[in-house]
């Protein structure tokens, strides 16, 4: 009986897993009918690619084709930390990426932390991609770290850092509305991050980019509304823009909803 229980309940998560999300646009069409995209993420702080894992099958369900590469000193590439790891080391993993896999016409996702290093690759490789989106992201200018872009968020981050091992800063707490399973999930893969990769600034020297950039922003807000500044830069600007009923991590917490915004914001 057990046995027989199990390989139902087998059965439903992979056949949960494999469902499609639900389109606005283009619903019950084909991936034939649909553009289909290289989507190349710059992930978060103390995050790596296994943070993306839910993403997959629902783009390539429709399509699409997912890279989520993880940063030096992270993930399955822990035992390369070290205090000399900072920004530009991120900006550099993500442009090998590029260059090796020969990639282009790629579509850029920058994730909190990771539009930080979005935005040094799109300085470098503006060639090799054809549009970039902040999930909730940090946009820098020329000359700013992303400690520059919270309050005190020098002395924020050195006080963690100093609180730990002295050289590297512990992670967030997970949003408030992550389940109970996805918290166990993410806990014990996060890991402390270096110091240098929040205080490091960007060097941009090809000025603003003309490529054209989508901000998506995520209405269930942190504590002090650190992304709003951005969301209202994109605004003004006149970037494509879209908010989504999610907190800051969807690509965990609402994986069909992000899946589905990405898909119409290529469509």
């Amino acid at each position: 009986m057990q046995r027989r229980e199990f390989l139902r309940g087998t059965a439903a998560i992979t056949a949960g897993a494999m469902t499609a999300p639900k389109f606005a646009h283009g619903a019950g069409s084909s991936v034939a009918e649909n553009r289909s995209a290289t989507f190349l993420v710059a992930h978060g702080a103390w995050s790596a690619g296994w943070a993306w894992k839910k993403m997959h099958p629902l783009m390539n369900a429709t399509g699409h084709r997912l890279i989520t590469p993880t940063y030096t000193g992270l993930g399955e590439r822990e035992h390369l930390a070290s205090v000399s790891n900072d920004l530009e080391t991120h900006i550099l993993d993500i442009l090998g990426v590029i260059k090796y896999e020969d990639l282009r016409d790629i579509v850029l996702i920058g994730h909190s932390y990771g539009g930080m290093v979005a935005t040094g690759v799109v300085d470098r490789a503006a060639d090799r991609i054809s549009k970039v989106i902040y999930l909730d992201a940090f946009v820098p200018q020329n000359g700013q770290s992303q400690a520059d872009l919270i309050p005190d968020g020098h002395k924020v981050m050195e006080a963690r850092a100093k609180a730990g091992d002295g050289w590297r800063v512990p992670p967030n707490p997970p949003p408030p509305d992550t389940s109970a399973t996805d918290v166990q999930w993410i806990a014990s893969r996060r890991l402390p991050q270096s110091l240098k990769c929040f205080v490091t600034p960007i060097t941009i020297r090809n000025g603003d980019t003309k490529l054209p950039r989508t901000y998506i922003y995520c209405k269930r807000i942190p504590p002090g509304d650190p992304f709003r500044q951005f969301a209202d830069r994109a605004k003004a600007e006149q970037w494509g823009y879209h908010e989504l009923d999610a907190s800051h991590s969807p690509q965990i917490t609402a994986p069909e909803t992000l899946a589905a915004m990405l898909h119409s914001v290529v469509a």
